[in-house]
């Protein structure tokens, strides 16, 4: 085999990059060993490229972290073409992803469309669910699958959480600066302006719930979290600029 890494493949390593904690990256953790399977690399091989792209990464270099220090001008190029540009990573890199596995990329995604006829609406459904979920799994990388309020880490009661809502910014739906991990009662929460995350990180509660004051399981919930520093990410900090949207346009003061 032509050890040379094609531009394919190191697409399909960024998504990779993107979906676990930086810091749990190892040729023993399980989804480096299921994608290095998915493209015939060794996990080592993969671990490596992983490694490759932390030195890209700005984020890890502000908390000190930095990658492995050799790196190529492929993954420089794949860098520079997807970061930021998440719809684009998302969407493509799953599909090469299913396409290694010479499948559909609604099978790779588990996605069922039994009711949804062929054609157009169809192709746009799969694109956001599979979008969908590839937030879903960053953001939770990110927060190394914990509630960012609660520090609570059972990966079936968290969210991916919009800080704008979906509906309300097209461009930024994939941002990972625009999601919170929050826990499925908190992000319900947040939803609807119960509770907001302030620009300087701290989780403020609305006075809703001074009516409620002596109801142990709302301070257990919400008040006994008011003005607490949220756990942050070790990557894709979130935007003050989408905290303050959320402060002021859906928070109920």
């Amino acid at each position: 085999m032509n050890n040379n890494w094609t531009k394919e493949e190191t697409i399909i390593a960024f998504n990779v990059y993107c979906k676990i904690p930086f810091k749990s990256s190892s040729k023993t953790n399980p989804t480096i060993i299921k994608y290095a399977n998915i493209i015939g690399r060794s996990p080592s091989a993969l671990n490596m490229k992983v490694g490759n792209f932390g030195r890209l990464d700005p984020e890890l270099k502000k908390q000190g972290i930095v990658g492995l220090t050799n790196g190529s001008k492929l993954e420089e190029e794949v860098w520079d073409e997807f970061n930021g540009n998440w719809e684009k990573l998302a969407y493509e890199s799953e599909l090469l992803i299913a396409k290694y596995q010479n499948k559909k990329v609604e099978e790779v995604a588990d996605i069922v469309l039994d009711d949804i006829p062929e054609g157009k609406e169809r192709e746009a459904v799969i694109k956001a669910r599979v979008n969908q979920s590839f937030f879903r799994s960053i953001i939770l990388s990110s927060y190394n699958q914990k509630c960012c309020i609660t520090g609570l880490a059972i990966p079936d009661f968290l969210v991916a959480s919009h800080i704008k809502p979906w509906a309300k910014d097209k461009e930024n739906r994939l941002n990972p600066q625009n999601g919170l991990c929050l826990n499925s009662i908190h992000d319900k929460a947040f939803d609807k302006g119960f509770i907001t995350i302030t620009t300087d990180y701290k989780v403020l509660v609305s006075n809703y719930f001074n009516d409620f004051i002596d109801e142990k399981i709302i301070s257990d919930f919400f008040i006994n979290y008011n003005q607490q520093s949220i756990i942050l990410p070790d990557r894709f900090l979130p935007s003050k600029e989408f905290l303050d949207y959320h402060n002021n346009e859906i928070f109920i003061r």
